[in-house]
């Protein structure tokens, strides 16, 4: 393997049929995302990124819950850190926080290689966030989703807000966020949030990662190219992104992809695809 998988305090990692699981691994905390969790999350999208032999990604919770969200802990500890006796310093600390964060979680779109959650119980507050950024979402029968900030005199800033009226009712979201309330696994695959709902935990994992598989097997520049345009349409107009698919297309193409996904259908067999290229870091260079 070009990059072996890194040790993380908060999470674990496995590889298999081109698939890395990454797993929230704070069950006694049920997953409370602590600091730690929150650097490694970006670490493990990061190591995916620059992975050839990964193709797709697929993000799930030990124990109990999914997350339980950002931990209160880590939340007092940083109140102490952003302190200064300047309050225009003071904000300007937590504005830098806030953007850190953020980055932690848009990593999983950055990450050139689709993104498949499956969620099973608590989703609360920043695992919101963070399911919000993930290119499939999958659920146990027994899921639930919870805006959980204003239940602690917050407004939800890293991301939920931005994210969840591009794949919710605007009248839905605002129910959610002013009120705390839970979304069902039922109501949140009718509104289009998940894609599906599975009886259990692990069958619900089962079928996240079959369909990781599924798209492991196609030409990963395809599915790089694909998972660009849609998230470019997402933020941009039509004309914009018809415009931005032609520089697109004229720059991924490959008769040599096309070519065997084809002569594949054709022969009933697998195809055969070079991976993404390795990325390094340039921290490693020199």
């Amino acid at each position: 393997m070009s990059d072996t998988l890194p040790t993380l305090e908060t999470l674990s990692l496995s590889l298999a049929d081109k698939v890395a699981t990454v797993t929230l691994n704070r069950p006694d905390k049920a997953n409370a995302m602590n600091w730690q969790m929150w650097q490694d999350i970006r670490s493990a999208m990061q190591w995916a990124d620059r992975t050839p032999e990964v193709r797709a990604v697929v993000l799930q919770g030990e124990g109990k819950h999914f997350t339980s969200g950002i931990d209160l802990t880590m939340m007092m500890g940083l109140q102490g850190q952003i302190q200064d006796e300047c309050d225009g310093r003071m904000r300007e600390k937590l504005r830098a926080l806030i953007l850190e964060l953020q980055d932690t979680l848009t990593s999983l779109e950055r990450c050139r290689k689709p993104v498949l959650a499956a969620i099973h119980s608590g989703c609360v507050g920043g695992g919101v966030d963070l399911v919000s950024c993930a290119d499939m979402r999958y659920c146990s029968a027994d899921a639930y989703f919870t805006i959980k900030e204003i239940d602690i005199g917050m407004v939800a800033d890293v991301g939920t807000l931005q994210r969840l009226p591009k794949l919710l009712p605007q009248a839905l979201v605002k129910e959610l966020a002013y009120t705390g309330r839970r979304l069902s696994a039922d109501r949140a695959q009718a509104h289009g949030l998940v894609n599906e709902v599975f009886e259990s935990a692990e069958a619900t994992l089962e079928a996240a990662l079959q369909c990781a598989r599924e798209i492991a097997a196609k030409p990963p520049v395809a599915i790089w190219g694909t998972k660009q345009a849609i998230h470019y349409a997402r933020d941009h107009s039509v004309e914009d992104s018809l415009r931005q698919m032609g520089w697109l297309q004229g720059a991924i193409w490959s008769n040599a992809h096309v070519r065997e996904a084809v002569l594949a259908m054709k022969h009933k067999r697998a195809g055969a695809f070079p991976p993404l290229s390795a990325l390094t870091p340039f921290k490693s260079l020199g």
